[in-house]
């Protein structure tokens, strides 16, 4: 039983200090005021018994609030306010200087929260401590003094949460769609280096994988790039090896046809490939970031977007390639091929892909056995993409998706001065996302609830209604905070983004501010809890009829908020289903603090991403996919669903059963599987979650015991991309609770199981 301190480190519990901190401030009193050496004691007992009925570790200032509601309780009034002034002193001592404690448990690596802050980071490491010191400091003079009061106050209490603000001070975005072809066709600038165009495949691999490192540094969220951007250079090297083939042949006085020409050719543009690939799976693995991790970089894979047949085909060898390399994995420490966390892969589904006999349909096959094995790639359905944008895209990072070119055509121009603009086409690429703030709708329902004082639901829906729209504004607010920290940044401030083609090729000295209106850029609206939210509301599911009306209401009110602002204001809001990685347990504990243990809603260290169906539900991945789409088409500015699954390597046609029924009913989705593997004995099954001694949550091989998180590999989807360096209390009991949407054996015609299957 741990106790959370003021710096982020964790300590035993201990009554006896309970005790004498209540005994000091009986010491001040009068006799006649004073508790019994046996009521202090019951105290003592009591907040112990409290802290050991909460399945986490408590705040100590959540202690300490408790203290002083058991003295009040006890009627010892003059002690209470003793002791309320003694917090007050220590807390105005603390205030004058608030970065120097977290720094030190940095340094000393004893912050549980930043151990645990984000799963594809390792704390241990100087570089990684490096930036969450410079985070420690960002933060505290964002809080002091960039941000409004109220907007931090309500940030604190988790009623909303202000992502990143550990790089607010500085002028940075969120996440975006890299230009590439811009920056490999008509060159760029990386470290003051020149960089001209290419002259073969694997040196625009090489080229892109700088481009990744570059842009990584000067944000702080996902990018993406699409193979289809590497994909001429596949005929530039084509090219060059039809010469070298003719010189050869030449110089050996062999005559040869064109067929056996062309054969050497291809063999050598196929190994071409290989090494490519190769640089960018090793390169995006290996790199480090200023920030301390590798690339959060998403490859993009749409057939359709080749301009022509031949260029088709070459993507599709890319393809082919990138999925065999990524079903291979890459070797751990000891040599062992494991899953890697990135780069994240997305699929397209298409009509020339989703059916057998379709001339794609052996890529399908492959990226489901990618799937099986390695979790990735995700899909994208051509299909219902174009149904609910109009064009086909990828997301920025994992899930964070570009609302519809508009500025296009609206006569705006090439307003980024990108060479290889087009006009009339409508442009994803270049473009950005300028942040995020989300808002804790289980705070809302909670709220409305505790002041409507009542059972009846029409009074809790008319106070929830109020509320949200005060909270609205809160978050408009503070997203206007996010977009005014942009406006007059200069392009110098990030050349690789702003001057050499990433996004944009801006003067130096000129402002991107024309970049933030008018469609270019989005602004994200964030919501969290959706399922704990209706149910606190009408104690219904978003499974039942009447909780999904309600939460498909929910969502409906928060897309006329931010088309409101948008029309105000030209300034792209959108609707974002917040990932929630780490904050899903502090947005938990802030609830648990302010509304106490409310069975179905509190109760748990954690709190559901986005619109999702709660981890523990049970309920048939079709059902499950069917009903998120419902709600998917409500969240423009980002979303993703997924189904978890089992080890799905033996029963590859149901995988691709799945993998049609995204492409018929729902815009983005994954499968979830499992890719562990134990050092001390080469298990590589399913790494279980137990608690230990002390009631701690905790990774442990179920064949040999192993508990040492330094010699395993674990690696588990974390809403939207994988994660490899473990997790909070709070998604590790999401992690957890998670149940199968598919069966040991979902059977499906051809599946080989020998049963009759429908």
């Amino acid at each position: 039983m741990n106790i959370i301190k003021r710096d982020g480190s964790q300590a035993v519990f201990d009554a006896g200090k309970v005790a004498a901190a209540i005994r000091k401030a009986n010491a001040t009193v009068d006799d006649a005021d004073k508790l019994t050496e046996a009521r202090i004691d019951r105290i003592a007992d009591q907040i112990e018994q409290f802290a050991a009925a909460h399945d986490r570790a408590l705040g100590v200032e959540e202690v300490q609030d408790l203290v002083e509601t058991k003295i009040q309780e006890a009627g010892a009034h003059a002690v209470a306010k003793k002791y309320i002034t003694y917090r007050f002193i220590q807390s105005l001592k603390r205030q004058s200087n608030t970065t120097d404690g977290e720094i030190l448990t940095l340094i000393n690596c004893t912050n549980e929260e930043a151990k645990q802050e984000n799963a594809n980071k390792n704390p241990t490491i100087n570089s990684v401590q490096r930036d969450y010191m410079a985070g420690a400091v960002s933060k505290d003079v964002t809080k002091r003094i960039l941000l409004p009061e109220d907007v931090v106050q309500a940030h604190e209490a988790g009623i909303i949460h202000f992502h990143d603000m550990d790089y607010y001070a500085q002028r940075m975005h969120n996440c975006d769609l890299v230009n590439l072809e811009d920056m490999l066709q008509n060159g760029t600038v990386i470290s003051g280096t020149a960089i001209d165009r290419p002259h073969s495949f694997s040196t625009a691999c090489n080229i892109a994988t700088q481009i990744i490192a570059q842009v990584a540094s000067n944000q702080y969220g996902g990018q993406s790039i699409s193979l289809t951007h590497l994909a001429p250079f596949v005929q530039v090297s084509r090219e060059k090896f039809m010469e070298e083939v003719d010189d050869e042949f030449a110089q050996a006085g062999v005559k040869a046809t064109p067929e056996q020409k062309a054969q050497i050719v291809e063999r050598r543009v196929r190994d071409e490939i290989v090494r490519g690939v190769q640089t960018i799976q090793y390169q995006v693995v290996t790199l480090m970031t200023t920030n301390g991790q590798a690339p959060f970089i998403t490859v993009y894979m749409y057939l359709n977007e080749a301009r022509n047949e031949q260029e088709k085909k070459d993507l599709a060898m890319i393809i082919e390639e990138m999925l065999k390399q990524r079903i291979e994995g890459v070797k751990n420490e000891v040599g062992v091929y494991v899953t890697p966390a990135f780069p994240k892969l997305i699929y397209v589904l298409e009509e020339d892909n989703i059916e057998e006999g379709s001339p794609y349909w052996y890529l399908t096959e492959l990226a489901a056995k990618c799937t099986a094995k390695r979790m990735v790639p995700d899909y994208i359905s051509e299909k219902m993409m174009l149904e609910l944008k109009g064009d086909v895209y990828t997301c920025m990072g994992c899930r964070s998706f570009l609302t519809p070119d508009r500025f296009t055509d609206a006569g705006a121009g090439n307003i980024s001065k990108a060479k290889n603009y087009v006009p009339g086409k409508h442009r994803y690429y270049g473009r950005f996302n300028q942040g995020v703030v989300t808002v804790n709708l289980v705070d809302i329902a909670l709220s409305a609830v505790k002041a409507a004082g009542s059972v009846d639901q029409e009074a809790r829906l008319a106070k929830f209604w109020e509320i949200f729209w005060d909270r609205m504004e809160l978050c408009h607010k503070a997203l206007r905070c996010r977009h005014e920290r942009l406006l007059g940044t200069l392009s110098d401030a990030a050349p690789i983004l702003w001057q050499y083609g990433a996004l944009a090729r801006l003067e130096k000295g000129e402002k991107i501010d024309p970049l933030l209106y008018g469609g270019y850029s989005t602004i994200s609206l964030g919501y969290a809890g959706l399922w704990e939210c209706v149910y606190a509301l009408i104690g219904k599911k978003l499974t039942e009829f009447d909780g999904e009306a309600l939460g498909l209401d929910i969502m409906k009110g928060l897309n006329e908020a931010t088309a409101k602002w948008k029309k105000a204001e030209n300034i792209d809001y959108s609707i974002y289903g917040t990932p929630l990685e780490s904050t899903t347990y502090r947005f938990a504990k802030c609830l648990q603090e302010r509304f106490g243990i409310v069975p179905n809603i509190t109760d748990r260290n954690y709190i559901t991403n986005s619109y999702h169906v709660h981890v523990t539900e049970k309920i048939d991945a079709f059902d499950k996919l069917a009903l998120e789409s419902k709600f998917q088409k409500l969240s423009p500015g980002g979303a993703i669903s997924y189904v978890e699954v089992p080890n799905m390597q033996d029963n590859i046609p149901a995988v691709l059963s799945i993998m049609k029924f995204i492409y018929n009913h729902i815009m983005y989705a994954e499968l979830n599987s499992k890719s562990d593997y134990c050092q001390c004995c080469g298990f590589d099954g399913e790494i279980q979650i137990v608690k230990d001694d002390a009631g701690k949550l905790v990774w442990e091989c179920p064949n040999c015991g192993n508990r040492d998180q330094n010699k395993m590999n674990v690696a588990r989807r974390t809403c939207g991309y994988i994660g490899s360096q473990y997790w909070n209390q709070g998604r590790t009991q999401e992690i957890k609770e998670r149940v199968l949407h598919v069966s040991e054996h979902l059977h499906v015609p051809g599946c080989g199981c020998g049963r009759e299957c429908a």
